[in-house]
C-alpha cells in the first residue's frame, strides 16, 4: 500500500500558522521541514501539501511551500492540494523532478473543474486524483460513482492522459453516519479495473473515523484500509504518526490482514480464541460491513 502523508495541512495548528501568514518574510520554514522529514522517516511515500482554499495569496504560497518541502526531502513526490486552481499550477511550475510524478489532488467530476484542470496536469506531466464528487455532490452508491468515473476518465483520455496517470478517489464517508456508503465504496473499488483498466486508486482514509471518539479512530482507519485493499485499493492518505497503520500497509502484520479478509469472505472466527487485539479488529470489520450496528462502544460489546 502506498502512503500519502496527510499532516502538512492548513488545519494543523503549527503548520497552518505558516500557511496563513501573508508576509513571506515572516514565515518560518522549520516546522514544515521538520514535519516532512518526520513523514519520510515514518515511511510515507508522498507528501500531501494541502493549502485549503488559499484564496488570498495561494499563487505565492504554494510555490514557497513546494520549495521548502523539496529542500528538506529532495526527490520525494508531492500531492498538491487546494481548491485554488491557479495556486496548484504555481506549485507545479516550480516543482523539481522527483522519484515519481507529482500528483494534483484532486479534480472533481464536475465539468467546470475538470475542463480547466485536466489540461493543466497534462501540460506539467503530473498525475491527478479523480475525485468522484459530481454536480449533485456525493454519489449515492457504487453505480453513480462508476458513471462519474467514466465521464471524467473519458475526458482525461481524450486530453491524452492515460488511465495509469489517474488515481481514482471514490470518497470515504464517516461510518457512524453513513454506514452503507462504506460498502458502496468497496463495491465501486471492485469495479474500477473493469471501468478503467490500469487506473490507480486512493482515498482520504481518515474520513471513515471522522466523528467517533479519538481513541477509536486508529482501529477504524486501519481496518477499513485492509478492507479496501482487498478490493484493490492501492494507496491511502494516512496519518504518519499511526505506526500500526503503516506497519499493516507495508506488509508487517499479515495476521491482521488474514483475519480481516477471512471475515469478509464469510468466515467468522471463534472470538474466544482471538487475542484482545485481533478481537477488536474482528468487531470493527463487522461494524463496517453492517453486520453490527455502529455505536461508540462496539469494542466493549
Amino acid at each position: 500500500m502506498i502512503l500519502f502523508g496527510e499532516s502538512l495541512n492548513v488545519i494543523s495548528n503549527v503548520i497552518g500558522k505558516e500557511f496563513k501568514e501573508a508576509d513571506p518574510a515572516k514565515r518560518n520554514p522549520e516546522p514544515i521541514q521538520k514535519e516532512v522529514i518526520m513523514q519520510k522517516e515514518k515511511g510515507m511515500d508522498y507528501i500531501d501539501i494541502n493549502l485549503g482554499p488559499a484564496k488570498k495569496f495561494g499563487t505565492e504560497l504554494m510555490p514557497w511551500v513546494v520549495n521548502v518541502v523539496q529542500e528538506a526531502v529532495p526527490g520525494m513526490p508531492l500531492l498538491l492540494d487546494s481548491s485554488n486552481i491557479d495556486a496548484i499550477e504555481a506549485g507545479l511550475k516550480v516543482a523539481k523532478p522527483a522519484d515519481k510524478p507529482h500528483i494534483v489532488n484532486s479534480i472533481m467530476a464536475r465539468p467546470e473543474r475538470y475542463e480547466k484542470m485536466v489540461p493543466m496536469t497534462a501540460q506539467y506531466d503530473a498525475d491527478f486524483v479523480a475525485l468522484m464528487w459530481g454536480p449533485e455532490g456525493l454519489p449515492r452508491d457504487e453505480n453513480e460513482r462508476a458513471a462519474l468515473a467514466v465521464e471524467l476518465l473519458y475526458f482525461a483520455n481524450e486530453a491524452g492522459i492515460p488511465n495509469e496517470k489517474i488515481w481514482v478517489d471514490g470518497i470515504v464517508t464517516p461510518v457512524n453516519i453513513q454506514q452503507p456508503q462504506a460498502i458502496s465504496l468497496m463495491e465501486f473499488q471492485g469495479m474500477l479495473q473493469d471501468i478503467a483498466p490500469g487506473a490507480k486508486s486512493t482515498c482520504g482514509l481518515s474520513n471513515i473515523s471522522n466523528g467517533p471518539p479519538n481513541h477509536l479512530r486508529p482501529i477504524l482507519n486501519q481496518t477499513y484500509m485492509v478492507m479496501l485493499q482487498k478490493y484493490g485499493m492501492e494507496s491511502v492518505i494516512s496519518d504518519p504518526l499511526d505506526e500500526q497503520l503503516t506497519a499493516i500497509a507495508k506488509g508487517q502484520r499479515q495476521d491482521i490482514v488474514d483475519l480481516v479478509y477471512g471475515i469478509m469472505d464469510g468466515n467468522q472466527p471463534d472470538m474466544a480464541s482471538l487475542s484482545k487485539e485481533l478481537a477488536d479488529y474482528a468487531k470493527t470489520v463487522n461494524v463496517i460491513l453492517g453486520n453490527t450496528l455502529y455505536s461508540d462502544s462496539w469494542l466493549e460489546l
